[in-house]
């Protein structure tokens, strides 16, 4: 008997890789133009590495802002580490991919958001909004804006 092929799973590890081409891209040659990544991530998830005041502060999530000033990208098959300025206090983290939530590039109006299984059903044909320019201070908590879900796109 056939299992049939699971499409999300596959679909969710492509994504996975799309952000992985894109980051160590940045790792190589910087961010270019206006591009900036908004990144909301599982602070839960067992191999996330952030500080304990950030793990205390975000008890279940957190988005972190790649844009003016970031060091040491760390790009790895199976995440990244990066350090950001939290309030002038520079923080290394370690993101693994598959902690990630959304992966939002409001310049050019570009999103992913990974869902479990039970989330699929209650949100599969609503549009969402990309956040605004400058909605969440580099290495804040959540913006107040979403992802745009690739349903918006087919047609």
């Amino acid at each position: 008997m056939s299992r049939g092929i699971d499409y999300g799973n596959l679909m969710h590890q492509a994504m996975r890789g799309l952000i992985k081409t894109v980051l160590k891209g940045v790792q190589k040659d910087g961010l270019p133009g206006a591009h900036h990544f908004f990144i909301t991530f599982d602070t839960q998830h067992p191999d996330v590495k952030i500080a304990d005041w950030l793990s205390e502060r975000y008890p279940e999530e957190m988005t972190v802002v790649m844009q003016h000033w970031y060091e040491n990208l760390e790009v790895t098959d199976e995440g990244f580490s990066v350090t950001l300025n939290f309030g002038d206090a520079p923080e290394p983290i370690y993101i693994p991919y598959d902690a990630i939530k959304t992966f939002v590039d409001p310049s050019v109006e570009f999103g992913l958001r990974f869902e479990a299984a039970d989330d699929e059903d209650d949100e599969d044909d609503e549009d969402l909004d990309l956040p605004e320019e400058d909605e969440a201070p580099e290495g804040t908590g959540k913006p107040d804006a979403d992802v745009v879900s690739l349903d918006s796109f087919r047609k």
